[in-house]
């Protein structure tokens, strides 16, 4: 009976290679299957040395490391094709490379050419039309493309949602196939197929989520992504998505209160870098651009009055708050109001304290003082944190810098004191106020000097009236007008008579507006919004365009402000990084440009690295036909071997029992 023992299992074991063979061969291109192999070992018996063969183990030939391996790469080639596949859509919105040249940078140059157009006939209604219509050109560009962030930012989170779904799908399954593998495994039996089908689940898993794995006894694998113990064992934690306190996206364990915003690899870890990082500098960056050209522009508009001259009524737009310190660009300074009586041509101009103290922190306050102290206005505050500046009917207002025609303060001691009268606007940036000292003497007979010295002492210039053309009142037509160095302000003096020491002073404003609060509430605006999606020409220049600012003097019909404002195209502006507009603008776009360009680059090498390690794991894991059908034949040699053993036993058997 030995003998047949002996057939009987070399048998067997041919019939359990058959099925692995069968099986490697059907699953040749089945993706996730490791080939098999049935290992075999001598079977002998107690009593002789001759023995059959048996079965100890069917195998699945697989390179762990070199599994870990593919998927740390797969992982890290799913989070770059996703990174890169969004940045290269947002690098075709952005991009200055269109045929028809209608990218932000061609529409900031066309916004600075009509204001340069409009420098050289300031009255010119079709150069004002021009550069409102240019200017809401560019507010149209940014909102398009503050839009689009916007929308992509919120498929970003969506999409993250979604990532997060498909994490919890997979791991549950892996739970599943973790608690019949160990079943099976634990009563001796083959659970290489539920191993193959739990380590493609592991491979799927990675590319939604950089993972680790760790193995236990009886086929076990735990899960760990993100510091995160996904699978342990059967068990399994369920995910979700959240938002930290800095408005960062992250994932949690369902219930938990902790989140991880810095989560790598796999499709969700390019979302949520695009969502952290990438996408959102790029539209902080668009944002900063917009806020500060809308910054930069509307603190000199405001200053400025149009062809259609001052103002009876202005109203600013709604803010949501009525604390000075809660607007932003608002800081303590002073906003220089001037109001001009349209019947005698006579102005004031009266400083409104913002920030100085307690009484002057709010909106409401500000209106208050303005209503208490500045003759023929009033100002008021609505529900909706609106300001509004109104004059009384023969009054008109407005924040121009132009000078006072009288001097601040007098200290002249002579009995026969000279008229003095001055005209234009101040060239330099900063508020001052200046002394002017005499020498003794005539004007216009003797050699009378005056040296005009800012609040430093600093000499800003020295007046010669020796040969000047004094007349004996500075309003006849005949006035000759002395140019003050070159800092755009003129004096005209009377021929009357100075003494020694005689002094007065004059106030000149390079900003009428230091604590920025006019711009920053809407008043006289040329811009309004605070970014991208909201930037806009305000509506009261698109539906009177004689608003547009561009005169800095009463008359209303020079380009003294329209020149500071044509003058920021170059202009080094801190907030952009000492950039001008155009520069920093094409500093976004080549930024994403390279990020997309370095991307490629990486992830054509990471596709490379992928591909070799793919077809290693083929080499070693996966079926060859041509083998199996070599195997298959050895089997089938033996097969007929042991049939014929069979036989040869069968028949002897047989002799022997007709011979007794």
């Amino acid at each position: 009976m030995g003998s047949f023992n002996i057939a009987l299992s070399g048998l067997g074991a041919v019939q359990t290679a058959f099925d692995i063979i069968g099986s490697n061969i059907t699953n040749a291109g089945t993706e996730g299957y490791h080939k098999q192999i049935v290992q075999l070992a001598p079977s002998y018996t107690s009593s002789t040395n001759a023995g059959g063969v048996k079965v100890i183990n069917i195998s699945r030939i697989v390179d762990t490391l070199l599994e870990q391996q593919i998927y740390q790469q797969n992982a890290a080639l799913a989070q770059l094709t996703q990174e890169n596949n969004t940045l290269s859509s947002i690098e075709t919105a952005i991009g200055e490379l269109s045929a028809d040249g209608s990218g932000i940078n061609a529409a900031i140059d066309s916004l600075f050419t009509s204001m340069q157009e409009l420098k050289l006939s300031p009255t010119d209604s079709i150069s004002m039309t021009q550069l409102v219509s240019n200017a809401e050109a560019l507010t149209s560009q940014f909102r398009n493309i503050g839009e689009y962030l916007t929308t992509l930012e919120e498929t970003i989170a969506k999409q993250t949602e979604i990532a997060v779904g498909t994490i919890n799908s997979i791991t549950a399954q892996i739970g599943k196939l973790n608690n019949q593998i160990e079943s099976v495994e634990l009563v001796g039996g083959n659970a290489n197929t539920l191993r193959d089908q739990r380590d493609q689940y592991i491979s799927d898993l990675s590319q939604v989520i950089g993972v680790q794995t760790i193995v236990r006894g009886n086929g076990v694998t735990d899960i760990v992504a993100g510091d995160i113990p996904l699978v342990v064992g059967s068990s399994v934690s369920t995910l979700a998505t959240g938002v930290d306190s800095n408005g960062k996206i992250g994932i949690m364990i369902k219930g938990g209160i902790s989140i991880n915003t810095s989560v790598n690899g796999g499709s969700l870890g390019g979302l949520i870098t695009l969502a952290n990082d990438k996408v959102v500098e790029i539209h902080d960056n668009l944002d900063n651009l917009a806020s500060s050209i809308i910054n930069q522009i509307n603190k000199y508009h405001v200053q400025g009055i149009g062809s259609s001259g001052s103002f009876t009524e202005l109203t600013g737009w709604a803010n949501s708050s009525g604390n000075l310190s809660e607007i932003p660009n608002v800081s303590a300074g002073f906003t220089y109001i001037r109001v001009t009586n349209t019947s005698t041509g006579e102005s004031t101009r009266t400083a409104i304290p913002v920030l100085q103290d307690t009484s002057s922190d709010t909106l409401a306050e500000i209106a208050d003082y303005i209503t208490n102290n500045v003759s023929n206005i009033s100002a008021y505050v609505n529900s909706s944190n609106q300001l509004t500046i109104a004059a009384n009917s023969g009054y008109e207002f407005d924040f121009i810098p132009e000078i006072d025609s009288s001097p601040a303060t007098t200290t002249i001691a002579s009995t026969d004191p000279p008229q003095i009268k001055l005209s234009g606007y101040y060239n330099g940036t900063e508020n001052n106020t200046w002394t002017f000292t005499a020498t003794a003497g005539q004007v216009g007979t003797d050699n009378v000097t005056i040296t005009v010295r800012d609040n430093d002492s600093n000499v800003v210039a020295t007046l010669d009236l020796s040969d000047y053309p004094a007349t004996t009142d500075t309003s006849s037509a005949n006035t000759k007008w002395l140019e003050i160095g070159d800092t755009g302000i003129s004096i005209a003096i009377s021929a009357n008579t100075f003494n020694a020491g005689d002094s007065f002073t004059v106030n000149v404003y390079g900003n009428t507006d230091t604590s920025g609060l006019l711009s920053a509430v809407g008043i006289n605006t040329f811009f309004s919004g605070d970014s991208a999606i909201n930037m806009a020409v305000c509506s009261d220049i698109s539906n009177d365009h004689s608003r547009v600012a561009a005169s800095l003097s009463s008359s209303g019909n020079e380009g003294g402000n329209i020149a500071r404002l044509y003058n920021l195209q170059n202009a080094s502006i801190e907030e952009l990084g000492n950039l001008n507009f155009s520069d920093y603008y094409r500093q976004i776009v080549t930024d994403v440009g390279q990020d997309v360009s370095s991307g490629k680059t990486y992830q054509e090498n990471l596709e490379a690295i992928v591909l070799n390690l793919t077809n290693q794991q083929t080499s070693i894991s996966g079926v060859d036909i041509n083998e199996e059908a070599a195997h298959l034949m050895i089997y089938e040699q033996m097969f007929q071997s042991m049939a014929k053993y069979m036989e040869v036993l069968n028949s002897s058997i047989t002799e022997l029992m007709n011979i007794l």
